[in-house]
């Protein structure tokens, strides 16, 4: 049989097309159409600083690293992405052309520097004077002097200037647009009550550009926006003469330095000051240069202003509290007797949060440890923590400087962290640590009691509002042992380390063991359908692009298992003419993220099941700490297999992953399904039953 699979990053790039398609869908509510072209943005803007920019980095591979990481050759998949993109921008204009004649039959209305009243002018004009003045600096662009320095996730307007008895030369300088310090919309009077008029920060300077250049005398202008999207890798030097938090500090400060990878401009920019822009950034035609419409830098759309005062949020979009905790009992006293498993945002975080919280103030508490990945920015964890340390309790964070983006913020919890008292670890060397795990301990009666939590997502209580994710909340004597082996492995970590983390029972660890566990229960299933007996395999991921483990899916459904996958994201499988089982590959994309990884083998009735960290790549399996946690108890078995089963019934929001990554909608004759308003419902049913 020969091997297929689709790209990597070109099934990216179908994944954000999903995200579009939920912003052209007219019955989503509009205020969320606006929100998915943001995330989209924000997406694009991303895999641009990260994706991108290794495929370029690619280019000067082997051939045969470039084969085992990219399925093609660099500069194939760079022309791919080029072309998709393009197409893909074309669709997102019309689509945001479509939603602004949507807006204005709610009578919202967005105004540029050339449509306002008089009233809205005198507004414009105070309003950059006492709020916007202050942050503005131009910088004038001369052919001969160096390109000052743009950041990467800042917007900038381009300005060409003339005066009227030039006739053909004109001057030009870029503005920073702060939206950092001043908020990219602004609300604007309006004669009728019941209109809303909003204004985009660099309309309100286009506007002032006369005051602004004041000095010079100019009478024309013309401002179009751009954006640059930089190279986002993070190099860490070897020097052994700092530590590990000093050297990502030096890594995120020349990461400023890095190449651009892709420039995206209004198409309708004075001709003569793109091509200057384009010569001082050092482009050439390989690189990707991106004709776009007005307004760039859309992921602060995801904030647009709430002026759509008709739209009222559905119950089913409202979090509830988990059954088990109805009744005001202590969140450890109801895990110390039964495992509980939180869904969200279905069900409320308050419990997490309780159940430290409880930790901090318990004087048999003797110590917590926790991985943090990804922290709110006001994190009720974090501050429960604190306390517990100011409680005499020995905390740990294992707090990972290396998560993407959150670099900067995770240092500043270090700096916050230690002078508390709280012992930080900064992990093993070349390994992140993306195991979500919590243990706490306590010494009751001359008896020491483990208890804590192990989830698919990170501990952050603002993203648990729109991210689906699993949590099991346990004291299960062999998930508290394994958790406290990896912790000792963080703690002090050792060349043998893989000896300890290889000594787990109740948790599949990587690097190595979760995959040749995943490996053994394929095996086990292919060996049942040979046999001629049910077999059956459901992964739900975000990505799944591990090249063997791929193969081992093929090899399950040619063998005719029942192989069924839900994935978010990258999907680099592809369905085969041999297989005796076509496997049944979904994607589903709705109002929440669906972040959670679950794993379910059938294993001849006993049903193994397991909720995960990881997610089926060489990254995580190879080069991570994740953890993968067994779920033992009956009930909680079957509440996962149900919710799996609503989301595999999804015919609503589920798109199909096929060999062409055409994300069709799943449609079929049968009930309507949409799952993750079909997850609301079984899992609130709960509550009523307790």
């Amino acid at each position: 049989m020969s091997v297929h699979f689709n790209p990597r990053d070109i099934t990216w790039l179908a994944f954000n097309e999903r995200v579009l398609q939920e912003a052209m869908d007219e019955n989503v509510p509009l205020h969320l159409r606006i929100r998915f072209l943001g995330i989209f943005s924000n997406n694009l803007d991303e895999f641009f600083r990260v994706r991108v920019a290794g495929l370029k980095r690619a280019m000067d591979f082997k051939e045969k690293v470039i084969a085992e990481s990219f399925y093609q050759p660099p500069s194939k998949i760079l022309q791919r992405i080029n072309e998709i993109v393009i197409r893909q921008q074309q669709n997102f204009d019309k689509t945001w052309k479509h939603i602004q004649s949507e807006m204005a039959g709610h009578k919202v209305f967005i105004k540029n520097s050339k449509n306002l009243t008089a009233k809205q002018k005198e507004f414009v004009r105070q309003y950059f004077d006492d709020v916007v003045e202050s942050n503005v600096i131009p910088i004038l662009l001369h052919e001969n002097t160096p390109m000052p320095y743009l950041r990467d996730k800042s917007l900038y307007l381009g300005v060409a200037m003339r005066k009227k008895d030039w006739q053909y030369s004109s001057n030009y300088a870029i503005i920073e647009i702060p939206s950092r310090f001043v908020g990219r919309f602004v609300l604007l009077p309006t004669e009728d009550p019941e209109e809303k008029n909003v204004m985009l920060l660099e309309d309100v300077i286009t506007f002032n550009l006369p005051h602004i250049f004041s000095y010079f005398g100019y009478d024309e202008f013309a401002a179009n926006a751009f954006k640059v999207t930089k190279d986002a890798e993070l190099e860490l030097d070897n020097d052994i003469r700092t530590n590990f938090a000093e050297k990502i500090e030096k890594g995120l400060k020349n990461r400023r330095k890095g190449k651009p990878t892709r420039f995206v401009f209004d198409k309708d920019m004075d001709k003569a000051l793109l091509e200057l822009l384009i010569r001082k950034l050092n482009l050439s035609k390989k690189d990707s240069i991106i004709p776009g419409g007005k307004i760039h830098n859309f992921k602060h759309f995801m904030d647009f202003p709430d002026v759509f005062e008709k739209y009222e949020r559905p119950v089913e979009r409202t979090s509830f509290t988990h059954q088990a905790f109805e009744h005001g009992e202590r969140v450890t006293d109801v895990i110390l007797k039964d495992d509980v498993l939180l869904t969200f945002p279905y069900h409320k975080y308050n419990p997490v949060i309780d159940l430290l919280r409880e930790a901090a103030m318990d004087p048999d508490v003797k110590s917590i440890q926790i991985t943090a990945y990804r922290l709110a920015s006001s994190s009720k964890i974090s501050n429960a923590l604190i306390y517990a340390a100011r409680n005499g309790k020995e905390v740990t964070v294992m707090l990972e400087l290396q998560a993407r983006f959150d670099e900067e913020s995770n240092l500043q919890w270090k700096e916050m962290f230690e002078p508390e008292g709280i012992n930080v670890l900064v992990g093993l060397p070349n390994k992140k640590v993306h195991a979500k795990l919590c243990i706490i301990k306590k010494r009751s009666h001359n008896k020491t009691i483990q208890y804590g939590f192990v989830s698919t997502g990170n501990f952050n209580e603002k993203t648990a509002r729109i991210y689906g994710d699993h949590l099991l909340m346990t004291s299960d004597r062999g998930i508290m042992a394994d958790i406290n082996k990896v912790f000792n492995v963080l703690k002090k970590p050792k060349e043998d380390y893989l000896t300890v983390l290889k000594t787990c029972k109740n948790l599949m660890v990587c690097p190595q063991f979760m995959r040749e566990k995943i490996v053994h229960h394929i095996d086990k299933e292919i060996e049942e359908a040979k046999a001629g007996r049910k077999a059956e395999i459901i992964v739900k991921v975000n990505s799944m692009s591990d090249r063997s483990l791929i193969e081992k899916l093929y090899e399950a459904a040619q063998a005719g298992v029942v192989t069924k996958t839900i994935v978010r994201g990258i999907y680099c499988a592809v369905n085969q003419k041999e297989f005796k089982e076509k496997i049944k590959a979904i994607s589903i994309v709705d109002e929440y993220l669906e972040h959670a990884r679950v794993m379910y083998f059938y294993n001849k009735g006993a049903e193994d099941i397991y909720i995960s960290s990881a997610d089926w790549m060489t990254r995580n399996l190879d080069y991570r700490i994740e953890a993968a946690a067994k779920i033992t108890d009956k009930n909680l078995k079957k509440e996962l297999k149900d919710i799996l089963d609503i989301q595999l019934r999804d015919n609503v929001k589920a798109r199909i992953l096929d060999k062409k990554l055409s994300n069709e909608y799943v449609r079929n004759d049968k009930k309507e399904c949409r799952s993750q308003i079909e997850t609301y419902t079984y899992l609130k049913a709960k509550t009523s039953k307790k």
